[in-house]
């Protein structure tokens, strides 16, 4: 090969690699930005939980240690008997559950009536539907107490139940009524035709179809009771109907007695465990439903 074949050859190959690394570039620097993101977000997940599993005075050492030593389960054990944690599971679990069933039939409900049925109206009950997504909760917050003492429901789950059972939130209704909007008027039509009415094609037809975004409403529901600090700790005074974020609460130390850090780790983490477990579950279908409700306005 002569020399000019071999100049030819050599700048093609530099072009070649130039724009092989002009390509990943890009990829790489995304890639980079994502894995640094994500251990600065995981960082004090892991932490947490390698927390939960030192000796007390170990919590708090600098630089920390993300492996424990020595290993201490135990912690977990004390950290159920140190509190009753069973009762604050099954309050807080009976509270999931009623919040669930109430928000998935009364929203679903409500948004298949914006979205398919035409009455007088309707746009703007919808807009003020979607009004009230943009009233903080801390507004709402004396008034709802005022009425609910009137009403005699201190103390009792009745506050952070009952109102789910009318409309299941702005933002569910929200939610829903855009992925109904994406299912094919035929379908509706074809029932109809059949001698369906709105009722049968809502809960025989939309339900089934609405799977996706139905998950979606329920995960975050989900997490709104499960995680909820504000609503029980303004109407809830007895002991014994506390949920998990109270419960979690009071391990807090107070002017006599000082905080046990490694077992508030210990019910963080189990506390957090149904969280991440019900989204690993959930994930294709959350997607799913989060992705779809935008398709249609």
């Amino acid at each position: 090969m002569t020399t000019t074949g071999i100049s030819i050859a050599r700048s093609a190959l530099k072009a070649r690699r130039s724009k092989w690394a002009w390509k990943w570039l890009p990829k790489a620097l995304i890639w980079v930005i994502l894995l640094t993101g994500s251990v600065v977000m995981l960082f004090p997940l892991a932490w947490m939980v390698s927390s939960s599993f030192k000796q007390e005075q170990k919590v708090f050492v600098f630089p920390p240690e993300l492996i424990p030593n020595p290993f201490c389960p135990q912690n977990y054990v004390e950290a159920l008997s140190y509190k009753p944690f069973p009762v604050y599971l099954r309050n807080t679990v009976f509270l999931v559950v009623m919040n669930e069933l109430a928000v998935i039939l009364a929203a679903s409900f409500c948004a298949y009536g914006f979205a398919r049925i035409r009455f007088p109206g309707r746009d703007f009950w919808f807009s003020t539907v979607l009004f009230t997504m943009m009233v903080p909760y801390v507004v709402m917050m004396v008034p709802q107490f005022v009425m609910f003492k009137q009403l005699g429901w201190i103390d009792t789950f009745l506050p952070l139940t009952v109102p789910y059972f009318f409309g299941g939130g702005g933002f569910n209704i929200f939610l829903l009524r855009q992925f109904f909007r994406t299912i094919p008027e035929e379908l509706a039509d074809a029932a109809r035709i059949d001698g369906c009415n709105e009722f049968s094609i809502y809960a025989r037809i939309m339900m089934p179809l609405a799977k996706p975004a139905l998950t979606t409403v329920a995960i975050f529901t989900f997490l709104g009771t499960w995680n909820d600090f504000v609503g029980p700790l303004l109407y809830i005074n007895s002991p014994e109907r506390f949920t998990l974020a109270i419960g979690l609460a009071n391990f807090r130390g107070t002017l006599f007695s000082r905080t046990r850090w490694d077992l508030v780790m210990a019910f963080s983490t189990m506390m957090t465990a149904p969280v991440l477990l019900v989204f690993f579950l959930a994930q294709r279908y959350f997607v799913q439903g989060v992705v779809m409700t935008g398709l249609k306005a």
